[in-house]
């Protein structure tokens, strides 16, 4: 059983933000429909070609959906658009500022036509304010939301490696389709959703923008680390590896010192006894354990780490997760179809056995533009008139 089989989803989308929201719906088994332009279609679909072919990003976010090209800015586009509308259940775009309005798809106007529709906006900084038109991409709006500030080291911020923006905004999306379709269940009314990359990222800033407001500080970035706590960061080990280590309490501070690096004495020290008073010194205690780590494997850090209950970690990279045994033992990588054949896919995060996941193709672009035209009780010749000339 798939939990949203039967729902329809109208995706107006591009990148990332918006394609993530839906494919998630798709997951959990709703059929999305990805309204194209011709000549290209989303744009994230020449991010790269490093998937056989297909970008990396575009595969990542666009399983299970059909896509369908339609030139919205002549009046046979726009019909079958209204066509598809008439039949969704849920409608998420995250186009251009303004360019929803033009069409006359922004959440608003599609909510006057179909009280009962779930419509949901996703934009760069939300509903109204000085922001609201400006062009906002990932690394835009975690520079004006302040996660790049903390991220890096003191004096070279940086953005964080994954678009924390993009993530977030779908995320909030997609659970508030969830929901919406929840309360549709028991009121009949839809909903009107609006979702900003910049509220996103301010909301996951929350602990930080609490140091400021109340402690009157910025935190610094501290690379592999945490600004909040002491120690915990990232040690050289013997055998030219990166072993990740730390501490969130005076107990865990304890049993680093006195079962891991074989010094009470630090445990006893009254500087370094509280977690405030650890942070001060970070640099001292950071030399301590990276001598310490530089004197053993690996393994051998790991070891000792565990026997003192202490959390730890090799620092890895993309290419050392494929096959993180975590994944591979889990059987947590698929494969899905493509236009290039098949491409491995991770399975949703949830666990569950109340239903099964949906992991159906990637899309070419245009791929179901016809067979979705038909089933919209488009005629041969409103078919041909429609695709002639785009990328179906």
């Amino acid at each position: 059983m798939q939990p949203l089989t039967g729902t329809l989803v109208l995706a107006l989308e591009q990148a990332v933000a918006g394609p993530l929201c839906t494919r998630h719906l798709g997951d959990l088994g709703a059929r999305v429909v990805k309204v194209e332009s011709p000549g290209g279609g989303d744009f994230a679909r020449d991010y790269d070609d490093v998937v056989n072919g297909l970008s990396a990003h575009f595969t990542w976010a666009n399983r299970n959906k059909e896509s369908v090209v339609l030139d919205l800015k002549q009046p046979a586009g726009r019909q079958a658009l209204d066509r598809l509308i008439a039949r969704a259940d849920v409608v998420v775009q995250n186009l251009a500022p303004g360019a929803a309005a033009r069409l006359g798809v922004g959440s608003a106007e599609l909510r006057s036509r179909r009280p009962e529709l779930i419509a949901v906006d996703i934009s760069g900084y939300g509903r109204g304010g000085p922001y609201a038109q400006a062009r906002a991409y990932d690394l835009l709006v975690q520079s004006e939301a302040g996660s790049c500030a903390i991220t890096g080291t003191a004096g070279a911020p940086a953005k964080p490696g994954i678009p924390l923006a993009d993530i977030g905004a779908g995320m909030y999306a997609f659970a508030s389709v969830l929901a919406a379709l929840y309360a549709r269940q028991r009121t009949g009314d839809g909903a009107t959703i609006s979702v900003g990359l910049f509220d996103a990222v301010a909301e996951w800033m929350g602990f930080a923008l609490n140091q400021a407001r109340y402690g009157g500080v910025d935190l610094e970035p501290n690379g592999v680390s945490s600004p909040m706590v002491a120690p915990y960061g990232a040690y050289r080990t013997a055998d030219l590896q990166t072993l990740v280590l730390g501490t969130t309490n005076d107990s865990e501070w304890r049993r680093l010192a006195t079962k891991v690096l074989d010094r009470p004495d630090l445990a006893d020290d009254p500087r370094y006894a509280t977690n405030s008073g650890r942070v001060a010194r970070r640099g001292e205690l950071d030399e301590v354990i990276g001598e310490w780590a530089g004197r053993h494997t690996l393994a051998e850090c790991r070891v000792r780490a565990e026997s003192a209950g202490l959390g730890h970690a090799r620092l890895n990279s993309p290419t050392e997760v494929l096959g993180h045994p975590q994944l591979t033992e889990r059987n947590r990588w698929r494969e899905v179809d493509s236009p290039v054949g098949p491409v491995s896919v991770l399975m949703p995060p949830p666990e569950t056995d109340a239903w099964t996941w949906r992991l159906d193709p990637v899309p070419g672009l245009g791929e179901h533009t016809e067979s979705v035209l038909k089933e919209l009780g488009c005629t041969a010749a409103e078919i041909e008139a429609l695709t002639e000339g785009s990328a179906a």
